[in-house]
């Protein structure tokens, strides 16, 4: 199956889908090694879930630098001294510019919390309550210098149940997001994702099933 894949993870805070991922790499579902992870904050609850795994972590701190571009340019070389073959942004609530994007253009992927194109950017769980939509959920997909608009790998949705509010929805959502930056990374890893403009082709997918279910209360 060859060499296992050098990832590096950027977060924010909690590291709840760090987590999830270590977790899942633990396992073996996923032919992956986190070799480092990276937070803009040094106090980012998710450093904990890598140092105690014994994997590497970095602090660029933002307030650092006197600019975005020297921020971006310093991340980026933190990034680039372990040579990873994947970039994921797991909760890493920095808007990146177009260089560091260009940078990893093909092997930086990010997690969000909507079924975009709806939602893009901040409070999506709030916007979703707001507009009274029966169906929410989460993107993964590649990053380019648009945000929010990369090509899509996957989503997954979840209803929007009359008794939500945003922390049931949003711990909802999270649930999905687990599940699917896994199937992401396991798929990356493994060669099995290919990109030809907006489209993202899985490689080998069985058909999906086809099914729908009215939200109940």
């Amino acid at each position: 199956m060859g060499n296992a894949k050098k990832i590096s993870v950027l977060i924010s805070g909690r590291g709840s889908n760090l987590e999830a991922l270590l977790e899942a790499i633990d396992a073996g579902r996923i032919h992956g090694r986190v070799v480092r992870v990276l937070s803009q904050r040094a106090d980012a609850a998710g450093l904990r879930h890598a140092e105690k795994r014994g994997i590497l972590t970095t602090v660029v701190d933002v307030k650092a630098y006197p600019t975005r571009d020297a921020f971006d340019a310093a991340l980026g070389d933190a990034v680039a001294a372990d040579a990873p073959d994947l970039v994921v942004l797991a909760g890493f609530m920095r808007v990146l510019g177009a260089a560091i994007v260009q940078r990893f253009a093909g092997r930086m992927i990010n997690i969000h919390p909507a079924l975009l194109p709806s939602y893009p950017g901040l409070h999506t769980h709030q916007r979703a309550l707001a507009d009274g939509v029966k169906w929410h959920g989460c993107t993964v997909h590649f990053v380019t210098p648009e945000v929010d608009v990369g090509p899509f790998i996957g989503q997954s949705a979840v209803p929007v149940l009359p008794s939500d509010d945003e922390a049931t929805l949003a711990a909802r959502v999270l649930e999905a997001e687990h599940r699917l930056l896994e199937d992401a990374v396991r798929w990356f890893c493994a060669d099995r994702l290919s990109v030809e403009g907006q489209m993202v082709t899985l490689r080998d997918a069985l058909p999906a099933p086809v099914s729908c279910q009215q939200p109940q209360g």
